[in-house]
């Protein structure tokens, strides 16, 4: 495995895939300067030491660190090449030709498609996973070099790429802000990273705590974990009892989950949101917004007027309501006869509609120009409605604030936007979702006010500058105390300490700290494996992966049952694409349930154990990285390893 990077994610990614997978990684980053963080790199360079101990040490050893910074222990090790640029050169000295799978996480898309074009040519049987932000430019990419490897290798079955002996030569093609996105969404809505999105849906694991006797627990979507029966975090985030009778015991079977009385289970459900929402975007300018207030009372105090000088007309002559309308329009526009010969009465009038008349002249100038200027200014940013509570605040509209941004308002959930950059790349976002958006330096009075934290759900502190996350995290507490904040930090003691310090100072309110490159390394090492991630999820210290899975070629899947598919411990099948598998299958007949009626579009959850699954299915599966490793035949030894 090849990884190409010029930031922590190409750390992270190393280290994934060299500590949980065994693989021979070669890692290609630029010499230490000013594109590379040094604090972040370090940090993930010692955090790849230190897994890959944690490792060892759960099989009764330790891989040795060399000081050239190459990892080897049992066959599995890292090597170093230091470039500025992924040239040709720098690949074919990297392996290139020799390499099973290429990620380039550069944050420059530009570079890694350079790469991507020249490692291709160099290696047609090569798995290319790339990082890019521009997902239609990324498709355009993917299908690209999919099509390259495919006529530089034949696809007759003798050596193409769906042939006996090509491997997965395919293109994946993923992004740490789209991977990323969803779970500091559902940070910010239940207070919780432990979330997966597939098919437009946001599930979540949820504990449940023991039921009492004579209760029955609510198993959800799924039954995903039991936990420790000594652990008393409700993360489990610091049990660590891990092994035994007493350890969490991943994807238990029926069996299981009824014997293990007084043990928390962890559950998969859907998230949804509740509470307040923000009006709905919409095309047009409402004609309530045309006009200021002060000038649509003086609008109708005019046509009150006019509407009385046409009835006093009426009264004085005897004359036809709609004729004396017509009159007493002619005198306010001053172009009827003059009232010389007319009675007192009639005379008066006509003075009185005539100075009705210069007084609305000024009058409809400032609607008409107001008009103008709202129309004008319809895709201008909008400011925080008053009464706005129950919001969430994003703080930066970067790549990754962008995302959360539009998955947050995917929810329905209202937010607040404050960026110092008024050409911030999320600005033509938050016009088109019409979300209002304070534009200011977080670090300045005021501006946090203007976005309404002290009456915020939480805060979404998404910079790419850890002391502005954090003054702006210490200023919405020192606001509101209960506040819920979820911070972007690369460093990883620096989160540490500031998480800890957070929590011990306000223990009622949630705190969070989460890196973008911790959360997308596992979906850019499962790409690298030839598999799609949907997501990981945390149990206590053990990790299960969500995986979209094609059934064909899968012996252990292909023509058994749900129940006999399923491997306590190991992986289950969670749900049934039917989207993907109505089109291969035109006419054939698909599990139903779960609301689908069918094969309509969607996932079927409720699958009955007795459906079998087929060559051509595609099914949504739940499984520990040993046993998705062991399910897909990534080699005897891994697990060992």
């Amino acid at each position: 495995m090849i990884v190409c990077g010029d930031d922590g994610l190409a750390h992270r990614l190393a280290a994934e895939l060299r500590g949980v997978y065994g693989e021979q990684v070669t890692l290609v980053v630029p010499p230490t300067g000013p594109r590379v963080r040094p604090p972040v790199v370090g940090r993930a360079r010692a955090a790849s030491a230190a897994l890959l101990d944690r490792v060892g040490a759960a099989v009764g050893g330790r891989f040795p660190v060399t000081a050239a910074g190459v990892v080897a222990g049992d066959g599995a090790g890292e090597r170093v090449v230091e470039a500025g640029e992924p040239t040709e050169a720098v690949l074919a000295e990297a392996g290139v030709d020799r390499a099973t799978a290429l990620a380039l996480v550069y944050d420059d898309d530009e570079t890694n498609i350079r790469a991507a074009l020249t490692a291709r040519r160099l290696n047609p049987r090569l798995r290319l996973v790339l990082r890019l932000y521009n997902r239609r430019l990324g498709q355009h990419i993917e299908d690209l070099l999919d099509q390259a490897s495919a006529l530089a290798t034949g696809a007759d079955g003798t050596g193409g790429p769906h042939g006996p002996d090509a491997g997965d030569a395919t293109t994946v093609v993923l992004s740490d802000a789209d991977t990323a996105a969803p779970a500091l969404a559902a940070t910010a809505l239940t207070g919780t990273s432990k979330v997966v999105q597939t098919d437009g849906l946001l599930l979540r694991a949820v504990e449940r705590h023991p039921p009492a006797p004579g209760q029955v627990a609510d198993p959800g979507l799924a039954t995903l974990a039991l936990l420790s029966s000594t652990s008393n975090d409700p993360a489990g985030a610091d049990s660590s009892d891990e092994s035994g009778e007493h350890g969490p015991r991943l994807l238990p079977d029926a069996a299981a989950v009824r014997a293990a009385t007084g043990r928390a289970t962890i559950v998969l459900e859907q998230v949804s949101y509740s509470g307040p929402q923000l009006p709905t975007a919409r095309t047009g300018v409402p004609l309530a917004s045309l006009f200021s207030r002060r000038l649509r009372w003086t609008l109708a105090g005019l046509a009150a007027c006019v509407v009385a000088l046409a009835v006093a007309l009426m009264v004085a002559t005897d004359d036809h309501p709609l004729h004396a309308t017509y009159i007493t329009l002619l005198n306010l526009f001053a172009i009827n006869e003059p009232a010389v010969r007319a009675s007192v009465g009639e005379q008066v009038l006509q003075l009185l509609s005539g100075l009705v008349g210069l007084l609305m002249l000024p009058v409809l100038l400032a609607a008409v120009l107001e008009g103008l200027g709202t129309f004008r200014t319809a895709s201008a940013l909008r400011k925080p409605p008053r009464g706005l509570s129950g919001h969430v605040v994003l703080l930066g509209l970067g790549k990754i604030g962008t995302r959360v941004l539009t998955r947050l308002r995917e929810l329905h959930i209202p937010v607040v936007c404050v960026e110092a950059d008024p050409e911030a790349r999320g600005m033509a976002t938050a016009r088109r979702l019409r979300v209002p958006v304070v534009l200011g330096d977080v670090t300045q009075e005021g501006v946090l006010e203007a976005a309404k934290i002290h009456r915020a759900s939480a805060l979404l502190a998404l910079t790419s500058v850890d002391t502005t996350n954090l003054e702006a995290v210490l200023y919405g507490r020192s606001l509101r105390s209960r506040l819920r904040v979820v911070l972007r930090l690369y460093d990883d003691d620096f989160a540490t300490a500031v998480y800890r310090t957070l929590r011990a100072a306000h223990p009622d309110a949630l705190t969070r700290s989460r890196s973008v490159s911790h959360l997308a390394a596992p979906a850019f090492a499962s790409a690298m494996l030839g598999r799609q991630i949907l997501g990981a999820i945390p149990v206590e210290r053990r990790v299960l992966l969500f995986a979209a899975l094609e059934v064909d070629g899968q012996p252990q899947l292909e023509g058994r049952t749900v129940a006999d598919a399923f491997r306590p411990g190991a992986w289950r099948v969670l749900a049934l694409d039917t989207d993907a598998a109505g089109r291969r299958r035109a006419g054939d007949q698909g599990p139903t349930g779960g609301g689908t009626g069918g094969v309509p579009s969607g996932l079927v959850w409720d699958l009955p154990d007795t459906y079998v699954l087929k060559s051509g299915d595609r099914v949504i599966l739940a499984a520990t990285r040993r046993g998705l490793a062991e399910l897909l035949g990534r080699g005897g030894s891994a697990p060992a390893r």
